[in-house]
């Protein structure tokens, strides 16, 4: 079996597709320190610098003080405490829903929610680029899946026109993000609502990176269209612009009642620690202030100001919309080389490669934060156009 994996692994190093850990030995912030040496950190989902802020590191030590450390059993049993209450509350009352329940990651919200949602009779419709859990989520409910190319309307249409056609009596749900983790981009989220709504379908949206970042106090870009009210199933992450981790749905009570009953990832998983529900719901709090919201609009001004610095016309940064830009390179060795080239000038940024996205589709994945200041993002602009015109010497 060794043998085995140890081929496996070697494939993997000849496509440049090998990964390995990296060891950060700070908090996370917009400097870590990574190999003994001291790197700006522009990899990072924590946009709005939250996850090492006083504010959330006072609410978890005194949720500790009072309620421990882990919350020793299912939530079901008796590990929902008091801070998981607030928290599901506090979330409901800010995302404008009637009902929140959280799970212990983003990624067991999806893979619990979509087999709850869809079983084998149904039928689920996604994007392209969806990420992973939502794709596994799907897989595991058994339901027919269809796969519509990124924002392609047309293409989603003709598929809801198929399902309707086909599987007259079939739950239909479409799935899509609002801010897509790995290009940047939005979902034409009015289209796909007026799709939803014709075709008698329900919307599942991940607002992960949008939340924080988009829309009035960061709710989302649901909110920034004023579409709270038309999403069926609202699903979000505590674990980038809120600073802690976790995952949660937002959405009718009836819902929210029906995961508790049958979501397998809530159901059978021990509840969050305490500490992070306090510490998101102060999270949440801040974001609803007008310092939250200052915050965010400081985020704004440093993506505006290193989009600005990017090489002119050139399509691989992707459309503003986000704080995530994408530089598109193709080869995974290339983008490794380019990542290892800024490491050297003093920034952490990931080369993202297969599996992660498609073969062929390797790019650098920058990641702007509020906490950034103006000099740190001036220096990676330029680092970047310098390498932008090394590599165009190159090719």
């Amino acid at each position: 079996m060794s043998d085995l994996f140890r081929e496996q692994l070697q494939a993997l190093r000849a496509q440049s597709l090998h990964r390995k850990l990296r060891e950060i030995g700070t908090a996370q912030g917009p400097e870590v320190q990574i190999v003994g040496r001291q790197l700006v950190n522009f990899s990072s989902n924590d946009y709005l610098g939250l996850a090492a802020d006083p504010i959330l590191r006072q609410a978890a030590i005194a949720a500790i003080e009072e309620f421990g450390v882990g919350a020793g059993a299912s939530r079901l049993i008796s590990g929902t405490q008091s801070p998981h209450v607030t928290l599901e509350s506090v979330l409901a009352k800010w995302k404008r829903a009637p009902a929140a329940i959280c799970f212990s990651s983003g990624y067991a919200a999806a893979v619990g929610t979509l087999p709850a949602l869809a079983s084998k009779q149904d039928v689920v419709i996604l994007d392209k680029l969806c990420h992973a859990s939502l794709i596994d989520g799907a897989r595991l409910s058994g339901a027919t899946i269809r796969i519509f190319p990124h924002n392609h309307l047309g293409k989603l249409e003709s598929h809801l026109d198929w399902a309707r056609r086909e599987h007259p009596q079939a739950r239909v749900v479409v799935v899509t993000e609002s801010v897509f983790s790995m290009d940047g981009d939005r979902a034409p989220l009015r289209e796909l609502v007026d799709l939803k709504k014709r075709f008698q379908a329900h919307l599942l949206l991940d607002e992960a990176h949008a939340i924080g970042v988009v829309g009035p106090h960061g709710r989302g870009l649901a909110a920034e269209l004023g579409l709270e009210a038309q999403i069926d199933v609202q699903l979000g992450t505590l674990s980038k612009s809120l600073g802690v981790s976790g995952g949660y749905i937002c959405g009718s009570r009836s819902l929210v009642d029906w995961l508790i009953n049958r979501a397998r990832s809530f159901i059978f998983s021990t509840a969050p620690p305490p500490a992070l529900a306090a510490a998101a719901t102060a999270a949440i709090h801040f974001l609803a202030s007008e310092e939250g919201e200052a915050r965010r609009q400081t985020l704004w001004r440093r993506i505006v100001q290193l989009r600005r610095m990017l090489p002119a016309a050139r399509e691989e940064f992707g459309k503003p919309g986000a704080a995530i830009i994408p530089w598109m390179v193709g080869d995974e060795q290339r983008a490794l080389d380019l990542a290892h080239a800024l490491q050297k000038e003093g920034f952490l940024v990931p080369a993202i490669r297969y599996p992660t996205v498609a073969k062929g589709a390797a790019r650098l994945r920058l990641t702007v934060s509020a906490s950034h200041s103006e000099a740190q993002i001036t220096s990676l602009g330029e680092a970047i156009g310098r390498l932008a015109e090394q590599t165009k010497a190159a090719l």
